[in-house]
């Protein structure tokens, strides 16, 4: 698809499967019953996971890598080497990776060799100062995860920061990659989460990485498992589908059904999700 003049290519690493619960951790088991039910989902769901290509200004940035193929209890993910090669997309004209926070799913395709050896040398990652910070020692004290989930997603953040400390690019608050794209914090789903914004001429599209879950339009309140400030995620969410209603732009997030664009429309006191037509 397009956003004015900036390319945007959706790639779906493929799904994984994950416990209903994890999605509203606060919410009464009957509300959570009745609402997948109503959206005719099972306890045990099929999570997406999406990544973005966009091309700008003679730069080709990567949004969030996957999960990549090094966690074997998920067979169906790790497609994002495949999905490129397919797409066209060759690893080597990569210059920019985006990373929206650092959970195993946003970043374990930077770390499998099928997709790691074919990157260009000079690479540039850029991702919040906040973020690189806490997976030093990070605390996750206020999450819901279930185990051996904690450990995994300990190690494989450090095994990234350990393996690309040299090509790191960390950012405060706000920082444009490229000709109107541009990555700004959020915080709440983890302390450097951060979303991506892309605007050309009158158009606008934000990737809102974990920002937003299925479940967030019509229970925006609902707490997932994986936030590490779950109040603050919700402020953000809320803040965000907000903004998106108002101004009637498109959104992308990494775990909304493939290929996941759509607007934001309010509903009562919550929120709607739109799909946009999809042509291919």
């Amino acid at each position: 698809m397009n956003v004015g003049d900036i390319d945007v290519t959706v790639i779906s690493d493929g799904t994984l499967q994950i416990d209903a619960k994890t999605l509203a951790t606060n919410a009464a088991k009957d509300d959570l019953s009745a609402w997948l039910s109503d959206n005719f989902l099972s306890e045990m769901l099929v999570y997406p996971l999406n990544v973005a290509v966009v091309r700008s200004g003679g730069r080709t940035i990567l949004v969030d890598s996957g999960l990549g193929t090094e966690f074997p209890g998920f067979p169906r993910a790790g497609q994002l080497a495949m999905r490129l090669d397919a797409a066209g997309i060759d690893p080597a004209s990569v210059t920019d990776v985006v990373l929206t926070h650092l959970h195993m799913d946003h970043i374990g395709g930077l770390l499998v060799e099928g997709l790691r050896g074919r990157l260009r040398t000079d690479l540039r990652v850029h991702l919040a100062s906040a973020e690189a910070e806490f997976w030093e020692a990070p605390d996750f004290s206020r999450t819901a995860m279930p185990e051996p989930v904690p450990q995994v997603l300990r190690s494989a953040a450090s095994k990234f920061l350990e393996m690309y400390r040299g090509q790191l690019k960390p950012f405060e608050n706000e920082h444009e990659v490229a000709p109107g794209v541009t990555i700004t914090r959020t915080g709440g789903h983890t302390p450097g989460h951060s979303i991506v914004r892309l605007e050309s001429g009158d158009d606008r599209l934000t990737f809102a990485g974990d920002a937003v879950f299925q479940c967030g339009f019509d229970k925006p309140g609902w707490y997932n498992g994986f936030e590490h400030d779950p109040e603050e995620s919700a402020r953000v969410r809320i803040r965000l589908l907000t903004e998106m209603a108002a101004s009637g732009e498109q959104l992308l997030a990494a775990h909304l059904p493939f290929p996941s664009v759509c607007h934001v429309a309010v509903a009562d006191n919550a929120f709607r999700f739109v799909p946009t037509v999809w042509d291919y």
